[in-house]
């Protein structure tokens, strides 16, 4: 299926990204650890990618795709280009006076997303000074979001996927010469991540801009104006601010509540990267691709279609993350230990990241679920179901952050984690609520296929967890610091093959997959 086939390159293109940004992370825990430099890149880091993941990819890419892959539809090339020009002036114009108003406030800016860093004001000077460097960071990623949604309703999928892959290359890059030059746990290395992020959001758009141009939408930037598809994206866009860009607003709750703990905001950035993993990889690749499928098939009126589309991405994406999820929970700590564990970064570092780690793989699905029914709202237009939904998530999120934090410190338990853990709590809800609107509204109704293999894959994955921790006893030995990184690392390959393999078996046993639907699906 061509659905299939934009999700694998999608997917496959994020996978090499993310391999990538582990390698930075590696380089960054083992350079940094969770120290104060540490604590300052997260929230320098953080900070562009909040207003980028809510301007761009949140509330802007919500209403701008939906409404593109319309004009495309219907009116044809050239309506879709003289929209997307007016779409592009706009957000050109807001990101200017945003990015103005952060510099001159970004102390404040700074205090409200770690306020933890007032009683540390060399800290807090820090984090100021690499957060103004890198927050021009947010109109090149924005700008790269409205021609990644442009490119992906014309289903040419590779250099939008492509794009965060020179991100963590430039930042690899970085950090080896960081390594090179010594600066261990140095506020240098600090100041050349930031720059290095600033570089890279000019080589994206580079990318991305030549990219749209051999597609056929040389885009010319023109006065903004408000015209009647800017005021129907605006319409659309201030719900799916909140809607889009939940995950984000949590993590911002989360980082403050954070802040209050000495290296929490370090803890929380380390598992946040490796549950997403499979979060950026599924998740990701099917809010690209499914969004503007969904468009197109409702434009043209083929609801037939779209609701093929849906149950296909719902088995896609729990086939790959509920047992993704299972081995993040039982293998947390070995997976912490490898990766990270050498230089600055120490054995109490792994197991306060391990825990988080856990705590997050419980939400992992409910994230991945997210991405996959929104995309049925925005398509038929509507973001305030989201946004309210997404409105309870982040009061859930924020009391539960609260709640949790204080209660596991009085217990003398790592505060940290009962952010995590309110995080996956108030996903769960989010998209329960989200399942049972659309299935009420008759917009999703899963198949037969769907119902019966749902179970099985469910079962498939406790099953390989329990494989997992039994092949993880067996194999410890061999994924301790001292046993050397070639030794553990292939320890840890070893570990997550055979988990695959577990999986898969029980998946083709099951006739989830039979052997010939998998071959056919590995050709393409």
């Amino acid at each position: 299926m061509r659905l299939y086939r934009a999700f694998a390159t999608v997917g496959g293109l994020s996978m090499v990204s993310r391999v990538l940004g582990f390698l930075r992370d590696i380089l960054i825990a083992a350079v940094l650890g969770t120290g104060m430099i540490a604590d300052a890149f997260v929230v320098a880091f953080r900070m562009p990618n909040l207003f980028r993941r809510l301007f761009a990819e949140g509330a802007f890419n919500a209403a701008f795709v939906p409404l593109f892959a319309k004009r495309l539809e219907a009116d044809g090339t050239d309506a879709a280009r003289s929209f997307a020009e007016e779409a592009m002036a706009g957000l050109f114009a807001v990101l200017l006076v945003v990015t103005a108003i952060a510099q001159i406030a970004m102390p404040w800016l700074v205090l409200g997303l770690a306020p933890g860093f007032a009683s540390d004001p060399e800290k807090l000077d820090l984090a100021t000074a690499l957060t103004r460097i890198a927050f021009p960071y947010l109109m090149c990623m924005s700008l790269v979001a409205l021609l990644s949604g442009l490119l992906n309703s014309l289903h040419r999928y590779i250099a939008a996927a492509a794009a965060p892959i020179v991100l963590n290359a430039v930042l690899v890059t970085v950090m080896l010469f960081a390594h090179w030059r010594g600066y261990s746990n140095d506020e240098a290395a600090g100041y050349l991540l930031v720059w290095g992020v600033f570089a890279a959001g000019i080589l994206q758009l580079a990318m991305l801009w030549i990219a749209a141009k051999r597609a056929g939408f040389a885009l010319s930037l023109r006065l903004p104006r408000m015209t009647e598809g800017v005021r129907r994206l605006v319409t659309l866009g201030i719900p799916g601010l909140i809607a889009g860009g939940i995950t984000q607003i949590n993590i911002v709750v989360g980082t403050i509540i954070a802040s209050l703990e000495a290296s929490a905001v370090s803890y929380l950035y380390y598992a946040d990267r490796l549950y997403q993993l499979p979060l950026g990889i599924v998740g990701v690749a099917i809010g690209v691709v499914l969004l503007p499928d969904l468009s197109r098939h409702l434009g043209a009126g083929n609801r037939t279609a779209a609701m093929d589309s849906q149950n296909r991405s719902m088995e896609f994406a729990l086939l790959l993350t509920l047992p993704a999820a299972v081995a993040l929970l039982v293998a947390a700590e070995p997976i912490i230990r490898v990766l990270f564990e050498r230089g600055a970064f120490t054995r109490d570092d792994t197991l306060a990241t391990a825990w988080a780690l856990a705590a997050f793989a419980i939400g992992l699905p409910a994230f991945v679920l997210i991405k996959v029914l929104q995309p049925s709202f925005f398509a038929n237009e509507d973001t305030k179901t989201p946004m309210r939904y997404a409105g309870v998530n982040l009061i859930l999120n924020a009391a539960g952050s609260l709640v949790l934090f204080f209660a596991f410190k009085a217990a003398g338990f790592m505060p940290h984690v009962g952010i995590a853990l309110a995080t996956s709590i108030a996903a769960w809800v989010n998209a329960f609520l989200l399942w049972g609107t659309l299935k009420r509204l008759g917009h999703f109704i899963a198949d037969s296929r769907l119902v019966r293999n749902l179970p099985l894959i469910a079962m498939a994955s406790v099953v390989m967890g329990v494989g997992v921790v039994a092949a993880d006893y067996m194999l410890e030995p061999w994924m301790q610091s001292a046993s050397g990184l070639a030794k553990q690392a292939s320890a840890l390959a070893a570990l997550v093959t055979f988990g695959v393999v577990l999986f898969g078996g029980i998946i083709l046993a099951t006739g989830v997959m039979t052997p010939a639907q998998f071959k056919r699906k590995m050709q393409r």
